[in-house]
């Protein structure tokens, strides 16, 4: 029931919903539908996540895989680590491992990601793991009575 409330947490911390596209939070009880899902495959829901762990396997936060596009060997990646947490490098760390697992597990290709013009922590953390920015998506955004830009970084994996 942890994993629930963490999760519940993390994903209707509003300060972040200008940088996922949502708009309202979710409630325990679709998360808990989503977590009876995640038995499921990468190509059965086009979806993985994973917790970001301890060594006392206190959850740090999550990384996930969507928008999977296994024909095309590709799939989008998003991170979120608990505010406590945030800037001790666990981030790097665990795009390191998601890019290993990816490649020796996934067969993907390549990775990509959206991240808001005005979100420096994370373009910082994409680019150090080897993301490079391919372009700009103009006005994408709408939040604070405003629209703003989104950088797309792409990262190529292949062996």
């Amino acid at each position: 029931m942890h994993d629930l409330d963490l999760l519940f947490a993390l994903e209707n911390d509003p300060t972040i919903w200008k940088y996922t596209n949502r708009q309202h939070p979710y409630t325990k009880a679709f998360l808990m539908e989503y977590v009876m899902q995640s038995h499921l495959s990468l190509a059965e829901i086009g979806q993985l996540r994973l917790a970001i762990v301890d060594a006392q396997d206190h959850v740090l936060g999550l990384v996930d895989l969507f928008d999977a596009d296994l024909h095309h060997r590709r799939a989008a990646v998003g991170i979120a680590i608990l505010r406590e947490k945030q800037n001790m490098g666990l981030g790097k760390q665990a795009l390191k491992l998601l890019i290993d697992y990816c490649q020796s597990h996934l067969s993907l290709y390549q990775l990509y990601c959206e991240i808001d013009i005005n979100n420096h922590s994370s373009k910082r953390l994409f680019e150090s793991a080897g993301f490079v920015l391919c372009g700009t998506k103009k006005d994408w955004n709408y939040y604070g009575q405003a629209f703003h830009d989104v950088h797309f970084y792409q990262k190529i994996i292949a062996l």
